[in-house]
């Protein structure tokens, strides 16, 4: 085969599989959809997906979706559940078989026991006059004429048409339910946007022990050990009572050393070269707002104090500590 063949066979089994799609898409039956989604978004429990073989691998991925998009799910093998698995399921869940035959030897023993429990079941099946879909309190009709295997015996196109459905399902929730950006990242927490939605000051920030401080009656030889021992670049200034009054930075000592000779040098305290009423941020801010803080300004900084409700110093935190979290 050449390559031109070659890439004229992928495009053409590409064809096919979004070809089964679309003619699933126009065949669909308009009530048995509403009747699907409203046993998924009524679910007071969990949606329980079965399948066997290639049908497991898409069931799999689909109860993966329908979880990090609002609606709780899990795969259960079928084998498993037959051997006390089924325990799992609770009266208000909701059952997805899926079963291209819908014949499928372990999913059909499988539906005396749901029936006992209650369990509404929706089957996703490739033979609407089969077992599967005629016990099934809804049908989603995804047959194929043939699949995409030269020798139309590998499940390929059946299993893109199950897997596009399944999507579309857990899509379809997902707006039913007004699912928001802030709870996609709650459940995707270490994604970008997850991070930039969930990851607070407080997660990241340098504190206690951690959180280099000086009086503002210290002399310029012991901030720059503090700054040195703290290893942060940076050291808060504080009160009698904890409250920030000032930050100083490496950048600062350096100008007070251009600034002064060596003999004030000596006798110089905080009060005389620190920057005084610095921007501070609170421990709940998010670290997104916080970056942005530090970044969209005409002189950027590389450090903020973290003050708590009463203006004490609880923390530092620096732009690297958020910029090496993935924000």
């Amino acid at each position: 085969m050449t390559e031109k063949n070659r890439a004229s066979q992928v495009l053409g089994f590409l064809r096919m599989e979004a070809q089964a799609i679309e003619q699933t898409a126009s065949r669909l039956n308009h009530d048995q959809i509403d009747r699907v989604i409203d046993l998924l978004s009524n679910c007071g429990g969990k949606v329980v997906l079965l399948g066997i073989g290639k049908s497991g691998i898409i069931a799999q991925k689909i109860a993966a979706t329908m979880t990090s998009t609002g609606t709780p799910a899990i795969y259960l093998h079928p084998s498993d559940a037959l051997h006390g698995g089924i325990g799992i399921v609770n009266g208000d869940d909701v059952v997805l078989a899926l079963s291209n035959s819908g014949e499928t030897d372990e999913v059909i023993a499988l539906l005396p026991y749901l029936k006992h429990r209650g369990v509404p079941l929706i089957a996703l099946v490739g033979n609407l006059n089969s077992t599967l879909a005629s016990r099934a309190d809804a049908v989603l009709d995804a047959s194929v004429t043939e699949e995409a295997c030269p020798l139309n015996l590998a499940p390929t196109t059946s299993t893109s048409v199950a897997l596009a459905l399944g999507d579309a399902l857990a899509l379809t929730l997902m707006k039913v339910k007004g699912l928001t950006p802030d709870d996609f990242a709650v459940n995707h927490p270490a994604g970008r946007l997850g991070k930039r939605l969930t990851l607070k000051v407080s997660d990241l920030m340098h504190a206690g022990d951690k959180n280099p401080t000086v009086r503002a009656d210290a002399r310029w030889l012991d901030v720059v050990r503090t700054i040195s021992s703290g290893g942060l670049g940076a050291v808060s200034v504080i009160d009698e009572e904890g409250k920030l009054t000032g930050l100083i930075t490496d950048g600062d000592l350096r100008r007070a050393i251009e600034k002064l000779d060596r003999s004030s040098l000596d006798s110089s305290t905080c009060n005389e070269f620190m920057t005084r009423s610095p921007i501070a941020v609170s421990p709940e801010l998010l670290a997104f707002d916080a970056l942005r803080l530090m970044e969209d300004r005409a002189s950027q900084i590389s450090v903020l104090p973290v003050v708590d409700e009463r203006e004490m110093s609880v923390g530092l935190i620096r732009l690297h500590d958020i910029v090496r979290s993935g924000l």
